[in-house]
């Protein structure tokens, strides 16, 4: 028990210095944590963290699922159903086919061994290569895709998974059948992960308690995985389903109270997942290299390099069709125009593997129906490995090289300045509301003026502080912001002297200084200091 902690702790520091020097090298954090956990694995004396695919799939999957669906706007989600739609689910499919051929054409692989590997190393990982792209500023339609991919294509890649395992394991195997059932999964999850999200909304709002609809929101995530996972399926869509709900229905029933803790439960939360995930990924390292002794270095290579350069080259095949054929028809060209080669070349150029195709090859079988071992299971594994960390750490790596090289990231800043008028525009119409409105209110109620006045003078004043344009404007309000800062400073040192003086209590010291965090978060989002989503959770 002592052991564990001490590895628990061990893992929390080596996270938080990985992620300052991350910030250092303008490396995504995701990338360095690999090569630090393969580097912890290789030290000899260090204990030995053994990732339990069961882990993965029902307790580290369900939140990052949820997490993402959340954040996730369901009117961009609906718009790019289609190209959404030809990634998580015609992208994996082709990707584990072509894995599958080449494997066994090549290396011999049965056709089976070949569809449980493909189906493995077919779906991208979306946190490392959405939090570069991020960082880069690229178009905000690719970021989407990006993440509607993400949500949605390891529920593909993991029946297809099971359906391979199931085959070599029981030796049967009924496509007809399997296609039912997988449209079976599709339709019975989505529809479950709606009624999820219905029921967690009611409860949470009936509850009205911000603790209590944090448990919730908690606890809402594994009840739409577990269940259709525990029957068959794989819980990942009634997952994503439950989280496009709470996203779109969420906004007007969450309180703001529970919003701005949630907000910070769940971003810390994410955080520290998503961070020793990639930590524990790499300390696999150790366990997977001493499992494949009966293989020679030159067959492990081969293998590796062949299932990685496969995986690569089957998307860049996929993404481009995928995305002009359709535009072939009219009516989708009129709606939706084609877009440069850059943007499907970046599609294709972010398909890094992660945790959930290391997840599923160590859940492999041991064993036949029969008791005989389940056939190269090691040489999966470590293939599977290796296949994460090219894509991850090599594409990873190369990837804000290729960003600047196709020039997308200026369409984004672009798309920011739009982005930023737009907001302006929107804070100004809320402002003109609520200021007529007060005069409105004023009339029905009979509320005395002198009452109203201070509520007219704060709106006047929004109005007077917001620019014509976020680009007249954008550099006033930068430095107005940093002087604020700068005066919450100062404020905040005077409550602390006020406190030390008995003039005020500690009650009232954390009121104030609650209002003065939330003015100063507010002013860092504002010059970027803080680059979260804010999504109700």
């Amino acid at each position: 028990m002592a052991e564990s902690f001490v590895a628990i702790l061990m893992m929390l520091g080596v996270l938080a210095a990985v992620a300052l020097l991350a910030r250092r090298l303008d490396i995504a954090p995701s990338i360095l944590l690999v090569i630090a956990g393969i580097g912890m694995a290789l030290v000899p004396g260090l204990p030995q963290v053994i990732l339990a695919p069961e882990v993965v799939l029902l307790l580290i999957l369900p939140p990052l699922i949820y997490s993402a669906g959340v954040s996730m706007s369901w009117r961009e989600f609906k718009f790019n159903l289609r190209p959404i739609f030809l990634l998580a689910f015609g992208c994996v499919i082709f990707t584990a086919f072509a894995v599958a051929a080449v494997t066994h054409y090549l290396l011999g692989f049965d056709w089976r061994i070949g569809f449980v590997l493909g189906a493995i190393v077919a779906p991208p990982d979306v946190v490392a290569p959405l939090a570069i792209a991020r960082r880069l500023g690229l178009p905000h339609r690719l970021v989407v895709i990006l993440e509607g991919e993400g949500l949605a294509n390891d529920a593909t890649a993991l029946v297809l998974y099971r359906f391979a395992v199931a085959a070599i394991v029981t030796g049967t195997f009924s496509l007809p059948q399997a296609a039912g059932t997988f449209a079976l999964i599709v339709v019975g999850e989505i529809a479950f992960g709606i009624g999820v999200g219905w029921l967690s909304l009611r409860l949470r709002r009936w509850a009205r308690d911000p603790r209590v609809e944090i448990t919730l929101s908690l606890m809402t995530p594994y009840i739409a995985y577990w269940i259709p996972e525990h029957v068959g399926g794989s819980g990942v869509l009634a997952t994503v389903a439950a989280g496009l709900y709470v996203s779109w229905r969420g906004p007007l029933l969450i309180p703001a109270a529970t919003r701005l803790q949630g907000i910070f439960f769940w971003d810390l939360l994410i955080y520290l997942i998503e961070g020793l995930v990639f930590l524990v990924t790499g300390m696999q390292a150790r366990r997977l290299i001493d499992g494949v002794d009966s293989f020679s270095m030159r067959e492990l290579v081969i293998a590796t390099l062949l299932t990685a350069g496969v995986a690569i080259a089957a998307r860049f095949i996929w993404v481009f069709p995928a995305t002009y054929i359709p535009r072939w028809i009219p009516a989708v060209r009129r709606r939706d125009p084609s877009p440069p080669w850059q943007y499907p070349f970046l599609l294709a150029f972010t398909g890094v593997r992660g945790v959930v195709s290391l997840a599923a090859a160590l859940a492999i079988p041991l064993t036949l129906a029969n008791g005989a071992p389940f056939p190269q299971r090691e040489l999966i594994q470590f293939v599977s490995f290796g296949v994460i960390f090219i894509t991850l750490v090599g594409m990873g790596l190369m990837l804000p090289s290729v960003v600047r090289w196709t020039g997308v990231h200026l369409a984004g800043q672009v798309e920011r300045k739009k982005e930023h008028e737009a907001e302006l525009a929107a804070r100004r119409l809320t402002a003109e509301l609520a200021r007529k409105r007060v005069d409105e209110l004023a009339l029905k109620r009979g509320v005395p003026e002198s009452a109203l006045d201070l509520l007219r003078a704060r709106y006047d004043s929004r109005l007077k502080l917001l620019p014509m344009s976020m680009s007249e404007g954008f550099e006033i309000s930068e430095h107005r912001a940093q002087i604020r800062l700068e005066l919450i400073t100062a404020e905040r040192q005077l409550i602390h002297e006020l406190l030390r003086k008995g003039d005020i209590s500690d009650e009232t010291r954390r009121r104030i200084e609650r209002d003065l965090d939330l003015e100063e978060a507010s002013f860092r989002t504002r010059i970027g200091s803080s680059g979260h989503d804010t999504q109700p959770l």
